[in-house]
């Protein structure tokens, strides 16, 4: 058990069986009336966000979440299968408690991690940094701007991007995902 006092972003609470993180909180003491903490809380499996008001010094549940080196291995209609590198088991999420923005860059053999809740898989996070090559992008010509442009480019998950002019089809490059930023060209 933990008190409002606790409060920490990234913190996990379980409410009524949900699992929830905290992403922001403001302990608030007004003139008039008890102190309290204002909080907007993630729901870890769907991703859904809520406000959630505490009185001061109550008393909450939190919940210690693992993580764990996985790696995604294939889909099977609407399931993802990651291959927990510690007992080698096959561990299916469904494509919604991944999320539409981690999907996206998910590639073969990419290595994750996965959040542990009472011994089970429930969640998977992608590196920050991942590197896919460019399969389809309109051809630069040098010149065309006075300074550095931009064209979309389509990278092989699917993820659609802006890179510079001067990239081309077969270029692998790094791409911040939790930005959807074009970072560098990876030499191979």
């Amino acid at each position: 058990m933990a008190s409002t006092a606790d409060f920490r972003n990234g913190m996990v609470l379980d409410i009524d069986g949900v699992l929830w993180a905290i992403t922001y909180f403001q302990h608030v003491k007004p003139g008039k009336g008890g102190a309290f903490v204002r909080t907007k809380l993630k729901n870890v499996l769907s991703g859904a966000v809520v406000e959630k008001t505490f009185r001061a010094g109550e008393k909450v549940t939190d919940v210690r979440l693992e993580r764990r080196p996985v790696n995604y291995s294939y889909t099977d209609g609407d399931l993802y299968y990651f291959m927990d590198q510690q007992t080698f088991e096959m561990i299916p999420l469904a494509g919604d408690i991944i999320g539409e923005d981690q999907l996206k860059y998910l590639k073969e053999n990419i290595a994750c991690e996965g959040l542990t809740h009472d011994e089970k898989v429930i969640a998977v996070e992608l590196p920050q940094f991942v590197e896919l090559a460019i399969t389809e992008t309109d051809p630069g010509v040098r010149g065309d701007t006075a300074q550095g442009g931009t064209k979309p480019a389509t990278l092989e998950t699917g993820a659609i991007i802006q890179v510079p002019l001067f990239l081309e089809i077969g270029d692998v490059v790094k791409v911040d995902r939790t930005e959807d930023k074009y970072l560098t060209r990876v030499t191979t």
